[in-house]
């Protein structure tokens, strides 16, 4: 039995159609603004029908599967901090525009491949490459290494 009824008394629809009252057509179970009803197929047109509401239950259910999944991943990813070290003594200062550029062109001008860069200024290949990239605040690169490049290639990045 429906939700709703809009036919017969005591809320059996007598075999007419819930929306329109229709009589003598055959019926068809749909949900109209979340209540389940009878209806004839011109008013089933303004429903869902339960296969679409599965549907939506198994989309709903798949999304919160990925996004769980999302959660777990973040969740365990490895980070390059190390235990016991400050970082707060060595902040990465405000570097200017294109700063990843500037030290690419300036240490191809010195002809340096990136190890002999590194091994030159101290600092670690994999930041290097991180500053190079423009991605030097995500990969946690400390000031001392962008301190470390403008000394030794002579070229400007924090502001």
């Amino acid at each position: 039995m429906a939700k709703y009824s809009t036919g017969g008394i005591g809320g059996d629809s007598g075999g007419a159609c819930e929306l329109c009252g229709a009589e003598g057509r055959s019926l068809e179970t749909v949900t109209v603004a979340g209540a389940q009803l009878e209806v004839c197929g011109e008013c089933a047109e303004h429903g869902e029908s339960d296969s679409d509401d599965d549907d939506r239950a198994r989309e709903r259910r798949r999304k919160a599967a990925q996004n769980t999944a999302k959660l777990d991943d973040a969740r365990s990813v490895e980070t390059d901090w190390e235990e016991g070290t400050d970082y707060e003594d060595d902040p990465l200062p405000y570097l200017v525009r294109g700063y990843g550029d500037r030290v690419e062109e300036a240490r191809q001008a010195a002809g340096l491949q990136v190890d002999e860069l590194a091994t030159d200024a101290g600092i670690d290949e994999d930041d290097l490459v991180a500053i190079e990239q423009g991605r030097a605040a995500r990969a946690n690169v400390g000031g001392a290494a962008i301190e470390a490049l403008e000394e030794c290639l002579g070229v400007e990045l924090a502001e």
